[in-house]
């Protein structure tokens, strides 16, 4: 029989942490944002936060460990990833004391007001600053014992971000393999991630990769547009098909992980975007590419969809950045990746919110459709289709390989389904089917099978109402879990306040 004055206030705190645990494991995938540094005229923290509120973002990385901004971030409810600068690496490598000194001033000292949940130590050490290669470990374990000794273990996870230099040839991705000169500190840091439920931490650039491939890939798939159909990638060993540059740039890591008989160690992009801005030299750093390749990336990542190798697996990102850095290094692009300038103007619009799944069908567009020209030029309805994809937000992951949309070989039907999803999207704030006169209104509803059109009625078979692409097995999987999770919590509460 189970005596009620047997569990201590700190058991009690870590069954309830535990269940909490769960619930977060279950809410999918998120976009967050890096905040930088190297800037002249940085806004203050308050004004920072207030940017944040207003863009809705609710996971932030700092690359060290700001304390105004922890101050300013208190009671917001912004989870926060905190940095260890590599400057600090060798100290805190070096000396157990001082990585516990790191934590009582960093992390603890604001804790629980400030949320804190992820410390990154250091960034890209082995290809960055390799001279510390060697207390790279020892850091992240002298920090663990110091997390453990303030009960903070559960609240706050380890990690180190890592370069895709770190990857020796990072296609095709199952035969991904990390740099062999780094493999004995590999091996130890995979060894911690996987004893402390941590994720691996990955800088995936597919700029960088796209700039250093010269031609080899199209720039569309690094930006996360639709490919010609002559033109699909994929990885000959799988046969799976790679619709973008970051999919294999996640996957290559797993594989790589794999190669060192490490498995289920969750990937986290800890950094991810596109330069806006770049010198003559640099003709794919421009506004519309880093719109195009940032808004396709949020949608992407909270569509939940996972990767090609690893469906199941949804990849959390913060995307890099929230503001010009103009202090940084290098050529003109490096100074240039932020969505916002140093006075705070947007260097363009960009939406942190799910737009895969808003629903804007208004019920006086049942039975309309803004569908494709079939005498378009096919030249002229890619480039449309790009655009809906891109900077227009249509949700086109029906027409992806593998979904009931998609039709390799007809540009007209694929392209209609993203016409008239972004015009059932945005006809009620001012969109238009027209996309440079490539499109047109019907009252032929074009759905067909499982294909359902934004605006059917039940035509063609389809199930009714309006579609805004399809739920995956994943996201039901999710919601599934949710759901369970749930009935869990309710049931064991309880039993736990009973203990």
């Amino acid at each position: 029989m189970l005596d009620r004055n047997s569990m201590s206030p700190r058991r009690l705190q870590a069954v309830v942490m535990l269940l909490m645990l769960m619930i977060f494991n279950a809410s999918g995938a998120f976009v967050g944002i890096n905040i930088g540094t190297q800037v002249s005229n940085m806004p203050s923290p308050s004004d920072i936060v207030s940017i944040l509120k207003a863009k809705k973002i609710q996971h932030i990385r700092l690359v060290n460990s700001d304390h105004q901004m922890l101050v300013a971030l208190a009671n917001t409810g912004i989870e926060v990833m905190v940095g260890v600068p590599n400057d600090q690496l060798l100290r805190v490598g070096q000396s157990r004391p001082t990585a516990a000194d790191w934590i009582n001033k960093n992390v603890a000292a604001y804790l629980p007001a400030t949320n804190i949940t992820y410390i990154a130590v250091g960034d890209e050490v082995l290809t960055a600053i390799p001279n510390a290669a060697l207390v790279l470990v020892p850091a992240l374990q002298f920090l663990q014992s110091a997390l453990l000794a303030a009960n903070l273990n559960t609240q706050v996870k380890l990690s180190s971000p890592h370069s895709m230099d770190m990857i020796t040839k990072a296609f095709p991705p199952s035969t991904a393999t990390f740099n062999s000169t780094w493999s004995s500190v590999m091996s130890q840091y995979l060894q911690f991630l996987k004893s402390s439920g941590s994720a691996f931490m990955l800088n995936a650039q597919p700029y960088y990769g796209y700039v250093k491939g010269q031609g080899i890939f199209p720039l569309e798939y690094a930006l996360f547009r639709s490919l010609n159909p002559n033109s699909q990638i994929a990885d000959p060993n799988t046969n799976l098909f790679y619709t973008n540059m970051f999919d294999a740039m996640v996957d290559a890591t797993y594989s790589s992980m794999k190669a060192m008989n490490f498995t289920d160690i969750p990937v986290m992009v800890t950094a991810s975007g596109w330069p806006s801005h770049g010198g003559r030299n640099e003709p794919a750093a421009d506004v519309d590419n880093a719109l195009a390749y940032n808004s396709n990336l949020i949608r992407h990542v909270l569509n939940n969809s996972g990767t090609p190798s690893q469906p199941n697996n949804q990849v959390s990102t913060y995307l890099f950045e929230l503001f010009n850095e103009d202090l940084r290094a290098g050529p003109d692009s490096e100074k240039n990746w932020g969505i916002m300038f140093i006075n705070a103007s947007a260097v363009y619009s960009l939406t942190f919110e799910d737009v895969a799944i808003t629903t804007t069908d208004s019920p006086a567009l049942r039975g309309m459709f803004c569908v494709a020209n079939s005498s378009a030029p096919h030249s002229a309805l890619k480039q449309s289709l790009d655009w809906a994809c891109g900077p227009g937000s249509a949700n086109c992951s029906a027409i992806q390989p593998g979904q009931p949309c998609y039709k390799p070989d007809d540009i007209v039907a694929v392209a209609s389904y993203a016409f008239n999803d972004y015009y059932h999207r945005t006809q009620a704030s001012g969109g238009t089917c027209n996309f440079n006169s490539t499109a047109s209104m019907s009252s032929t509803d074009p759905s067909h099978g499982t294909c359902i059109f934004a605006g059917s009625t039940g035509a063609n078979g389809s199930s009714g109402g309006a579609a805004s692409g399809p739920v995956s097995q994943d996201s039901f999987a999710s919601h599934t879990q949710s759901c369970w999770l749930t009935h869990l919590v309710a049931g064991l509460l309880p039993v736990v306040l009973l203990l």
